[in-house]
């Protein structure tokens, strides 16, 4: 199990470059299966759940080639469909959760699919109804092996139809999407999620030769097609990355420029921000986050606390609730941080409180926190990353606090953040990948 050792306290500065999109990356990497035709992408991030993903398309016989560091070429022109009842693909499905958006694909392109239960985050429940759902309105048929704990799903001639999702799941709406594409007649997605990288899915769909309308809104309509062509896309910048670093220059009292971050897809990200107390500059499509010695929250017009909560695209991104938590500690002010999402996404605020964070977590979706304004500086300590988002809160608050902290099980953070180490180092920070 891999750990980081880091001497916090030190100001950081100089310029980062956010990595490719990992949550847009998921969705079109499954994608290349619609198509018997190449497929190039680039600004591809070199994470484990990527990485990870590219090695179960490659058991199904997808031919990969690695052009450069985040640039693969795709040939999924022979798809092994037997691969799908090996212990191998049951090892690699069930490790990511991204693993589920393979079987829009496989349904839309050769009529049936297998999945385990993905893996992922251990964050409360995560639904796939949406996925199941929208599946089986298109015509497909699912049977649960309740021992194995798998889905085997069988749709021959998918037709197209309407269907209004009770939950806008981004990687939900994304699998209808999928295999709507290729399904006969038109289909109606009302309450689809919207995100940026789900605009992106779409919009290489189209390129391919898919027929989408609405696209960026919560009603698409799609008319299915025979079949799709190949074609190149390019990844957005990780507005989580984006966000992520924007605390960690505000949490370190450092002076951070953010290369490239494609500011028109952040939404709602600065404008958070600034309601802790800190303004970005843009320039071009860079960002600087000056040094902040202090930065104040924020209250209510009527003089009432600050709350910040998540919600579904174009709300604030529940990827970045951790983030927020961790920056307002030393803030001057108080704020209410609610998780509406996950019931396991706020606990891990008792190892900020163990390193002197004033935080009262007052269910498992809200907790308020008491901004100490820098007058007292967290301490380190030895902790574990409990999953990707709150393991990067945990790195934050680390390279901000005096004296030594250890990250163990930091596999959690490579699964969604390339390098962190070897990049923040070049940011004048003092952290260490140990074995």
């Amino acid at each position: 199990m891999g750990t980081f050792k880091i001497t916090g306290g030190k100001p950081l500065g100089g310029e980062i470059t956010p990595q490719g999109a990992k949550n847009e990356a998921l969705q079109i990497i499954c994608a290349v299966l619609l198509t018997k035709e190449k497929v190039i992408l680039d600004n591809v991030p070199n994470i484990r759940d990527v990485n990870k993903l590219i090695d179960l398309l490659r058991g199904l016989g997808v031919v990969i080639v690695k052009n450069s560091e985040n640039n693969y070429l795709f040939d999924a022109s022979v798809v092994n469909l037997d691969y799908l009842e090996t212990e191998d693909f049951y090892a690699k499905a069930t490790s990511i959760r991204g693993s589920v958006m393979i079987l829009g694909p496989l349904l839309a392109r050769f009529g049936k699919g297998s999945l385990p239960q993905p893996g992922g985050d251990k964050i409360g429940r995560r639904r796939l109804d949406t996925h199941f759902i929208g599946l089986q309105k298109l015509g497909a048929e699912f049977n649960y092996n309740p021992d194995k704990k798998s889905f085997k799903v069988v749709g021959k001639n998918l037709k197209g139809n309407y269907m209004l999702l009770e939950e806008a799941s981004v990687t939900g709406t994304a699998n209808i999407i999928m295999a709507s594409v290729l399904a006969k007649g038109t289909t109606t997605i009302f309450n689809a999620a919207c995100e940026p990288y789900l605009i992106q899915l779409c919009k290489m769909l189209v390129r391919m030769g898919a027929k989408i309308s609405g696209i960026g809104s919560n009603l698409l309509t799609i008319d299915g097609v025979a079949s799709l062509n190949g074609t190149e896309h390019t990844m957005l910048a990780d507005m989580i990355e984006v966000g992520s670093f924007i605390g960690l220059a505000a949490m370190t009292r450092s002076e951070i420029v953010i290369k490239k971050v494609s500011l028109e897809d952040l939404g709602l990200i600065p404008i958070v921000f600034k309601r802790l107390g800190i303004a970005v500059i843009q320039d071009g499509d860079d960002i600087l986050v000056p040094k902040y010695d202090n930065y104040n929250i924020e209250t209510f017009i009527d003089g009432s606390i600050m709350n910040i909560s998540d919600a579904p695209w174009p709300g604030f991104t529940p990827d970045l609730i951790s983030i927020i938590l961790v920056t307002a500690i030393q803030a001057n002010g108080s704020v209410l941080i609610h998780q509406k999402m996950f019931e396991s996404r706020l606990f891990f605020v008792d190892k900020l409180i163990d390193m002197g964070a004033k935080i009262i977590l007052c269910d498992p979706h809200r907790a308020t926190v008491i901004g100490m304004n820098h007058k007292t500086p967290l301490r380190g300590i030895k902790m574990s990353s409990p999953d990707i988002r709150a393991g990067v809160a945990l790195l934050t608050a680390a390279l901000s606090a005096q004296g030594t902290s250890i990250i163990e099980n930091i596999e959690q953070i490579d699964r969604g953040y390339q390098m962190i180490d070897v990049r923040l180092q070049k940011l004048g920070a003092d952290i260490q990948r140990l074995d």
